[in-house]
């Protein structure tokens, strides 16, 4: 076969570097299907070198699953592709179409290789081009480039397109199953004013050949670097492989037919986990009750950015935590995201573009009740073709029950009789309440009370709605010698608050109370006294009935029933009820 090298064109150099310069204006400048890599940027391997969870949009570097830098046992002597023995633990061995193991192909080649080539291989005057490959591969990878070894094919005759230059043998074990996987190769050519190699790496699945690209790699377009007449470059594949099983294999296609030219060598073949990372975050991380989040999931690519299609998760939020029917959307290419509002699940699937650096689902969750909420890897099922994300929390803060209820309390410095039978629901959040009664009860000498009950409680509606509420009502009054009686006094106070789309509404507040035969110096008073009404007494002190008092800003109320206030500084208060929904941040009344 009529070759294209120096030393039968009868070219100089300078001719060499014309006629390249011709070539290559006729070829596309554009690099397809493979992206040219800074040499030794995919050296590091290992999870130190994998993506990791805290950093969504910004791609981490693939994990080496397995690497063939042609190195294991080599010396100064010449190997056969099919005669090599990778090191262990995987002892790769591999095999070739025998088109590629003759006619100056398939052998591992250094610089300190014999002067002239070994018998039968073919290589004619074309041996120390092989070895100046093997040499530019090793200044390239910033390797030894006397002692490197590479695979060269300075192909003396046609090898026909489409034909294996290399294949492992053994399957590569992998860590898990679900993985993208890509591959990336350090690719040496000369001659390339003639025809070009075009190296389509395949990933095995099994028995099926899966292609990790867009298009062939092609040594001699847009090289990393051009080393003594060499074009070298790092070479990691535009496409990927989503495998479902738990090993690999990899098959090198040569798609150039001719050996007119075709002379090129590899290094550093890697198999590399792509998988991309997924991370999930609340925003904001703190609000109020009812007021919604969005929880972003992030797919970040690694830093190759291949094409990544068909990952998938499902994640279950944590009861509490609810989630919006029609509120899933994603950027992640023809992906579909929902979010079931029922059982509290969100499930993507999407793709990563070729290029692409990362893309989003999104949801928006909230609570009626108060808590912290978090998210981890466990919440993740299913997940496929993604590495699980850290944890993420979000906080909503509830309203504050104050509930709060007695049937007397008596004040006379320093004497301080009560409250009476209190009850309280106070400084929480959470639902919850407290009832209490007595059958009789006295007041020193100011008086006495037949049975006393009080109550008092906050509860939390379906649709988050808030109550607080207290009762409090004292039978059998009679104070200060029967100038003050009642068969019945009560009271009743009640603080609610709805749920809007931004969170807790305005604080309602309403009190009320209930006189039955109430008689003050024997007059009779009317059921229905307005609030704050307020009866003198000569030469004995006051008395309001139907107190009423906001409190808290006017986020409760205060209802007595009776507080009656004497000339001699003693205070009596009876049946009194306080209900209010308060800030986190407002302070507490002790209880």
């Amino acid at each position: 076969m009529k070759r294209f090298g120096l030393a039968e064109t009868g070219m100089g150099e300078a001719d060499v570097g014309s006629a390249r310069a011709r070539w290559g204006r006729r070829v596309v400048t554009a690099l397809l299907g493979v992206t040219v890599l800074a040499a030794g940027s995919l050296v590091a391997s290992g999870s130190a070198a994998a993506n990791a969870p805290g950093r969504p949009g910004t791609p981490s570097a693939p994990t080496t699953v397995f690497t063939e830098d042609f190195e294991n046992g080599q010396g100064p002597a010449v190997t056969s592709l099919p005669d090599y023995t990778g090191a262990g633990p995987a002892a790769e061995t591999y095999t070739a179409d025998p088109a590629w193991l003759t006619a100056c192909n398939g052998l591992l080649v250094s610089q300190q290789a014999p002067a002239v080539p070994p018998a039968g291989v073919y290589c004619g005057s074309y041996w120390a081009q092989n070895k100046q490959m093997a040499s530019a591969l090793g200044t390239w990878s910033g390797g030894d480039a006397a002692t490197n070894h590479s695979l060269t094919a300075y192909t003396s005759a046609d090898p026909g397109a489409g034909r294996t230059e290399l294949e492992t043998v053994q399957p590569i074990p992998l860590s898990a199953d679900h993985r993208f996987l890509t591959f990336s190769v350090d690719a040496a050519a000369q001659n390339c004013f003639a025809s070009h190699p075009l190296l389509a790496f395949y990933l095995l699945d099994g028995g099926t050949a899966r292609a990790a690209f867009s298009s062939p790699i092609d040594p001699c377009q847009n090289p990393g670097a051009v080393i003594g007449g060499t074009s070298v470059g790092t070479y990691a594949s535009n496409g990927s492989v989503l495998f479902t099983g738990d090993s690999a294999g990899i098959r090198l296609v040569n798609e150039q037919a001719s050996g007119g030219g075709n002379d090129g060598a590899i290094d550093n073949v890697r198999l590399l986990d792509a998988t991309p990372q997924l991370d999930q975050g609340f925003a904001p991380t703190q609000l109020p009750v009812g007021a919604p989040s969005t929880l972003t999931f992030t797919v970040t690519n690694t830093s190759e950015l291949a094409a990544k299609d068909g990952w998938s998760f499902n994640a279950q939020l944590p009861a509490g935590l609810r989630l919006a029917d029609d509120s899933a959307t994603t950027d992640c290419g023809t992906a579909t995201a929902t979010a079931d509002a029922g059982d509290g699940t969100v499930t993507v699937h999407g793709d990563l573009a070729a290029g692409q650096r990362d893309c989003t689902a999104t949801v928006r969750v909230t609570s009626i009740n108060g808590g912290t909420y978090q998210v981890c890897a466990s919440a993740i099922s299913d997940p496929v073709g993604v590495d699980l994300p850290g944890c993420t929390s979000v906080t909503f803060t509830a309203p504050v029950f104050d509930a709060r209820s007695n049937g007397a309390r008596l004040t006379a410095p320093p004497l301080t009789i009560g409250p009476l039978v209190p009850s309280a629901h106070s400084c929480t959040s959470l639902p919850g309440d407290d009832r209490h009664s007595v059958i009789s009860a006295a007041l020193g000498s100011v008086g006495t009370l037949g049975v006393l009950t009080t109550d008092a409680s906050g509860a939390v509606d379906t649709d988050g709605a808030r109550t607080a509420a207290a009762h409090a009502k004292a039978t059998g009054l009679n104070l200060l010698s029967g100038l003050i009686t009642a068969d019945v006094v009560g009271t009743s106070a009640q603080a609610r608050q709805v749920l809007t789309d931004a969170g807790p509404g305005t604080v309602a507040t309403t009190g009320s109370t209930t006189l039955t035969n109430l008689r003050v110096a024997g007059a009779a008073v009317a059921a229905n006294a307005a609030p704050n009404t307020t009866i003198a007494l000569p030469l004995v002190g006051s008395l309001v009935i139907n107190q009423q008092t906001p409190v808290a800003g006017g986020k409760g109320i205060t209802v007595t029933a009776l507080s009656l206030t004497l000339l001699t500084g003693v205070h009596v208060t009876v049946a009194q009820t306080t209900a209010a929904l308060l800030l986190p941040t407002d302070p507490c009344p002790a209880t």
